[in-house]
């Protein structure tokens, strides 16, 4: 038996219903059928090659007329072969990727309407008709949802660290990255990178959501911890002493932890911000999301201000203007030292 009749075969026993039942969707039978015909199709052509295959096998040389013109159909079929296997392959991949989404959906739909002690993130399909259905001001992944994503980000792993650090250090050490508030902006950073990366595939299995956050978080930490130093001549994080590391910025650990990260962002921790966030009349979150920003700007601002003052107080550079005289009485090495409880000056 030749490899398209056994594909064939395994088809036909396969979960494909010969007579598709009367519930499925026309479109869908009418796919099941067309795939059917296809295969059967399929094993035709394998045994006209096979007759051309012993042909070829009797060819002497030189080859005469009819052997050249024959070659020449050949070469003309491989290449339309070749387009049919480029139209099977996106109809593979096309109806793998419908697959896994209604499978995706229908399973998010289901788990977020079981009942339990702690309510169940929604389904990111229902965030996305809620937002359509209202008109929400924060719709899709306009710059209102993104900047909410980003303030409670950069909030929520400030907390995160806290009590990271406590459990396992049993005190509590300054998590941020600002000097006023709770708020550190590479967490924010994480949180738009990662939705920005992972939302076209919300509707996905988790393995997509972890690969994709693996890689989306390594790359925002390298690039976070490279620009600090370029900029600022100063690590907070050095994983040298770490296996698998990349020039001590990011290692393999954290970079399956930043996937982990993806995967509870996307099914859990996002739909439960946006639902929080449709809360929000359309007015009224607009507003609130400007003065959010304009808070945020400033206090980089003032934050930027401060730490590089605060590197010339180490190199010995003594105050000569009002500006740094201002950030040497309100924001002094012992201020700093306590906010930015992990950062090192080269």
């Amino acid at each position: 038996m030749n490899p398209v009749e056994t594909i064939t075969k395994s088809i036909e026993k396969s979960s494909i219903p010969s007579a598709p039942s009367e519930s499925i969707s026309s479109s869908v039978q009418t796919l099941i059928q067309h795939s059917q015909t296809s295969l059967e199709q399929l094993n035709k052509t394998d045994q006209h090659l096979q007759t051309c295959y012993a042909q070829l096998a009797q060819e002497t040389l030189p080859l005469d007329t009819t052997a050249r013109k024959r070659h020449e159909v050949l070469r003309e079929e491989i290449a339309a072969l070749k387009t049919v296997a480029g139209n099977y392959k996106k109809c593979y991949s096309t109806s793998s990727a419908m697959t896994d989404e209604l499978q995706t959906r229908l399973r998010d739909t289901e788990r977020s309407q079981k009942k339990g002690i702690v309510p169940k993130a929604p389904a990111n399909a229902t965030i996305d008709f809620a937002e359509r259905k209202r008109d929400h001001f924060a719709q899709g992944l306009n710059f209102y949802k993104l900047f909410l994503i980003f303030f409670a980000g950069s909030f929520a792993g400030v907390l995160v660290e806290l009590l990271w650090c406590l459990l396992r250090n049993g005190y509590l050490e300054s998590r941020a990255g600002l000097v006023y508030g709770p708020f550190n902006l590479l967490y924010g950073a994480g949180a738009v990178a990662l939705t920005l990366a992972l939302y076209q595939f919300r509707n996905r299995n988790s393995s997509i959501s972890f690969l994709g956050g693996l890689l989306v978080g390594s790359v925002v930490e390298y690039v976070c911890s490279w620009g600090q130093e370029v900029i600022f001549g100063s690590c907070s994080w050095d994983y040298s002493s770490m296996p698998f590391n990349i020039n001590g910025r990011i290692c393999l650990l954290y970079s399956v932890f930043w996937g982990l990260l993806g995967v509870l962002w996307m099914k859990n921790l996002y739909p439960r911000i946006a639902k929080w966030i449709l809360h929000i009349p359309n007015h009224a979150g607009k507003i609130i999301t400007w003065i959010l920003f304009a808070f945020l700007l400033f206090d980089a601002i003032m934050t930027i201000g401060a730490v590089f003052r605060w590197s010339q107080r180490i190199d010995g550079i003594t105050a000569t203007n009002a500006l740094q005289v201002f950030f040497d009485v309100h924001f002094p090495n012992t201020r700093m030292e306590r906010i930015f409880a992990n950062m090192k000056f080269q």
